[in-house]
């Protein structure tokens, strides 16, 4: 992992100190309602360090007691950006931060370039030569993003994250809405998800609108401003506390590419506690075009991932939950029924990627059978 000299490397914090220096002491509820003091006697890692974020005998089943700790938050925000060949659209996003109608509320924007082939290290240091924040890059060998946040984790010097991705722009807002809720809501596992939609500069298809708010996020199921499942821990745009998410041990690098890892990691918060709201008006625009069938694509990359992801206990419960649903005989009788229907509606297929809206019914169906024929595994419902 190498910071690159253009940029001013801060002091290094240690884990679970605060921005004074001095050791943070979260206490810890154990299943058992046994406490641990967290920040005395245990295994302290300084930031940039190799390896685990937390001490090995770090119990996954430990819950932090929101109840007595709450974070101070002053100009808190982290940016952390993973990025991997996409210098293009990383310089529209970082863009976007420098244009925020607060930028005096990012402490520091962090990317970590995942061993870009691309001329990403050129377009940051053309940002960072005038910025309205520090911005620190990081180059490392192509481990995945897991790893990439991994490292944005332990190098960031302020109280909350904000993890979003380097195909999203942010809208004007998007910092002060995550800044604004953690001064609401100052509890150690509070957390919260901002919105993304599509680029208003992407020509955008029917089929797109159906697979961003039904598919790829489900953005449609969720209400504003309530508390939302694990499940939709979408790390394209959320912002959590920075101590409560180094306790967890942070993403597991098992996963080695941009699938999974980020429902893993909202599990495992989960059962410490997590307490995620949604906020539609933090806006992430994601600046990309797909195709039905590149969404097909999408799926059948995350295949490996998916194998991963069933290893893990949040892999399992999901599956759990699937099977459960999927022993129903009403589910038997419509998978049948669907697959006959695709037959039918087979000649509308080439009106997938037109301007031409179909029903939501119809895109589900076509994407459900591509992705099955291309041998997608089914394990998650």
């Amino acid at each position: 992992m190498e910071e690159d000299s253009y940029t001013e490397r801060k002091p290094e914090i240690s884990f679970l100190d605060d921005e004074d220096g001095n050791v943070a002491t979260a206490k810890l509820l154990f299943a058992g309602n046994s406490e641990v003091d967290a920040g005395i006697g245990g295994t302290r890692y300084a930031a940039g360090e190799s390896g685990t974020l937390v001490s090995k005998n770090f119990c996954a089943d430990q819950r932090v007691d929101a109840f007595s700790k709450v974070i101070s938050v002053r100009k808190p925000i982290t940016v952390v950006i993973p990025t991997y060949n996409r210098a293009s659209i990383l310089a529209k996003a970082l863009e976007g931060y420098r244009e925020q109608s607060s930028p005096d509320l990012i402490r520091e924007l962090i990317i970590i370039d995942d061993g870009s082939t691309d001329n990403t290290s050129s377009i940051v240091k053309q940002f960072s030569n005038q910025p309205s924040f520090p911005i620190r890059y990081f180059h490392q060998s192509n481990k995945g993003p897991a790893a990439a946040r991994n490292l944005g984790i332990r190098e960031a010097q302020s109280s909350v994250i904000l993890f979003t991705d380097s195909d999203i722009v942010p809208e004007r807002n998007l910092v002060a809405e995550h800044v604004h809720f953690h001064e609401d809501q100052p509890a150690l596992n509070a957390a919260v998800l901002g919105y993304v939609t599509w680029s208003p500069e992407i020509r955008t298809t029917p089929f797109m609108r159906w697979y961003g708010e039904e598919r790829m996020f489900e953005f449609k199921r969720l209400r504003d401003n309530a508390e939302v499942s694990y499940r939709y821990f979408y790390t394209c745009n959320i912002s959590l506390k920075t101590e409560f998410l180094r306790a967890s041990g942070g993403f597991d690098e098992d996963f080695k590419s941009a699938a999974y890892e980020d429902s893993e990691l909202g599990f495992r918060l989960s059962k410490m506690g997590l307490q995620l709201l949604y906020n539609r008006a933090a806006i992430g625009y994601h600046y990309q075009f797909f195709s039905f069938e590149d969404a097909c694509k999408k799926a059948v990359s995350n295949v490996a991932s998916a194998e991963v992801f069933s290893r893990k206990e949040a892999g399992q419960q999901m599956q759990k939950d699937a099977e459960l649903r999927h022993t129903r005989v009403g589910f038997g009788l419509a998978k049948g029924f669907a697959k006959r229907i695709v037959k039918v509606l087979h000649p509308a297929r080439h009106l997938l990627d037109s301007a031409f809206p179909l029903p939501g019914r119809v895109y589900h169906l076509f994407y459900w059978e591509a992705t099955r024929e291309a041998g997608k595994p089914k394990p998650f419902g």
